[in-house]
């Protein structure tokens, strides 16, 4: 009798174990390259149904491919680096584009702390350069800004975390990052200096939701992006407690089956305009467009 329960006790664990471990191998798997490009901003391109207060455009594209460093595949150290292009088509006359945002950057990454599979810690530190190649006067003669062709430039270090998880229950992987971008003013144009906001607080959430019912998806189906900045420092003489401090979006991104490495977003963003001397605008605006999925799990 003693024998029987024994030989049922271990075909019972026996089971209970390849469930187990039939799980853990389905479950998407992450590591410090997939970690960074989370937290790489996305290619795009928008439609020209923007809804908002942006000017008429016939599409906003970003182009961000990133260039990976590393000594072999498990260090856990990488740098990414990124030669990050934005570009608006105005919809006017011979439909110009204008002065380009020009944003190489070089990001480095270290891994802190890996709990299991899917629990990182991983620590960050970005170098960049933001400008839109024109070299015009900054000011037009009425003193207004010159949106065309003034020059524009400024550079700047972000340092900060990423922590990741996953939810069994949702099939979602989850990620938080918090950063601090530093502009030095002596790394700034000289009319940037008091008008252009040199200390952020940078704050996102993402979370890639998995399809229930199937555990070997390599992609996500729907992802979510939420992140909010807040600008420290003194500029523009704003008060503390001024909305034009705050910049927010939330991004919905939705993969197609039907579709290999892009799919469909929507996204909701107010603050203020990151597209390079459009800086004084503030946006409320939706939007639309494609996203390329370059992040397989």
């Amino acid at each position: 009798m003693k024998t029987k329960a024994c030989i049922l006790f271990l075909f019972l664990w026996s089971v209970q174990f390849a469930f187990s471990q039939k799980n853990i191998d389905t479950l998407p798997q992450l590591d410090l390259y997939k970690v960074a490009l989370i937290n790489q901003s996305d290619s795009y391109i928008t439609f020209p149904t923007d809804i908002g207060n942006i000017e008429p455009l016939m599409f906003e594209a970003k182009v961000n491919p990133s260039f990976v460093i590393r000594e072999r595949k498990d260090s856990k150290i990488l740098a990414l680096l990124t030669p990050q292009i934005i570009i608006r088509m105005y919809n006017e006359e011979s439909y110009p584009v204008r002065t380009p945002s020009y944003i190489p950057q070089i990001s480095f990454y270290y891994l802190a702390n890996k709990t299991d599979a899917l629990n990182y810690l991983v620590l960050f530190g970005k170098v960049a350069h933001h400008s839109n190649g024109q070299d015009g006067s900054f000011y037009n003669e009425d003193n207004t800004i010159n949106l065309k062709s003034g020059n524009f430039a400024t550079n700047f270090f972000e340092f900060g975390f990423l922590k990741t998880g996953y939810s069994n229950r949702l099939k979602a992987i989850k990620t938080l990052k918090s950063s601090i971008e530093i502009h030095p003013k002596s790394w700034m144009l000289q009319e940037l200096k008091g008008k252009y906001s040199g200390l952020r607080w940078h704050n996102t959430f993402t979370s890639f939701k998995f399809p229930l019912r199937d555990s070997h998806s390599d992609r996500a189906i729907f992802s979510l992006k939420a992140e909010a900045t807040l600008m420290l420092d003194n500029y523009n003489d704003l008060d503390i407690f001024d909305l034009d401090r705050f910049n927010a979006s939330v991004t919905f991104y939705y993969h197609p089956k039907f579709l290999e490495d892009i799919g469909l977003f929507v996204q909701f963003c107010h603050g203020m305009d990151y597209y390079n001397i459009y800086f004084e605008h503030q946006l409320s605006m939706v939007r639309f467009g494609i996203m390329t999925e370059i992040l397989k799990f």
